[in-house]
């Protein structure tokens, strides 16, 4: 349907920057068949990448995580470079994660988060490492780390010896660990992206990345109106000053302009989730 309100105008003092995180489901320009993508795979046609730009466009971010890309090239018909710096993931998976950065914004990158690609190297298929960069508007900058955790463990306990649980709590020590270290500099920082997990202030996955500080988990007690409603795993994180710059009442979803998968193939299973910044 349509975005939720935006952020009123911003004061003197203060730039109020829009970000958002967006996992783009599978957008790839690889045919049929190839290797890399699962059996019976839905491919974009031309109009719905057309249909994404249309609602890249009416997002208006300043800042994009999006997650599913297959490549910069694919990223920039959606952000286009007139506006947006692309940078992105360099691991060599389909889905790999990235950014769209608006033009005005100085991106200093930083090494892929490796680590979160918990797999052995001869593991049949990797997972995705983390993008990480620093933003720089002139007067302040802010840490960003782009993540898109492993599926299949939204609610069960971090106990749980099943695969995918077990998979997540090993990622979760590395998340842990950069976040503890954002905390120790005592930098601005954001971790967003997909969790695929229904992240509560309670959930011990989130309890356990507060264990060298406070974050503002900004989807909080909120449910996600996509797709006609459904809790949140795609989430954003602030910690230190950054919790300080949000925005109250700024949390955003845009939905699509029809609220039955089966009729909008080309689009993502998930929405664009948004919080306004006001950086000083």
């Amino acid at each position: 349907m349509a975005v939720l309100a935006t952020p009123a105008p911003h004061g003197a003092t203060a730039r109020t920057i829009k970000v958002s995180t967006w996992n783009l489901d599978w957008l790839t320009a690889r045919a049929a068949g190839d290797p890399a993508l699962p059996p019976g795979l839905h491919l974009r046609s031309e109009d719905g990448l057309h249909q994404l730009a249309t609602y890249a466009t009416r997002l208006g971010a300043d800042i994009v995580g999006f997650q599913e890309v297959d490549s910069p090239a694919l990223a920039a018909r959606l952000f286009p470079p007139a506006r947006y710096q692309i940078v992105m993931s360099d691991d060599h998976v389909v889905q790999r994660v990235g950014l769209a950065v608006a033009t005005g914004l100085t991106v200093t990158r930083h090494p892929d988060l490796s680590e979160l690609d918990v797999y052995a190297p001869d593991a049949p298929h990797q997972l995705r490492v983390g993008l990480d960069v620093t933003i720089d508007d002139g007067t302040a900058s802010l840490r960003i780390l782009i993540v898109h955790l492993k599926a299949g463990c939204r609610n069960a306990a971090l106990a749980d010896r099943r695969p995918a649980c077990r998979t997540l709590a090993r990622q979760l020590t590395v998340l842990d660990d950069w976040i503890a270290q954002r905390q120790d500099e005592g930098v601005a920082f954001l971790v967003m992206g997909d969790f695929n997990r229904n992240l509560t202030p309670a959930d011990p996955f989130f309890r356990q990345l507060e264990t060298d500080g406070p974050l503002t988990l900004t989807t909080a007690g909120r449910a996600s109106p996509c797709w006609g409603g459904t809790y949140f795993i795609d989430h954003i994180l602030l910690g230190n000053q950054a919790r300080t710059w949000l925005r109250p009442d700024s949390l955003r979803v845009l939905t699509y302009d029809t609220q039955d998968p089966a009729l909008a193939p080309d689009l993502s299973d998930h929405c664009p989730v948004s919080v306004g910044l006001e950086i000083p």
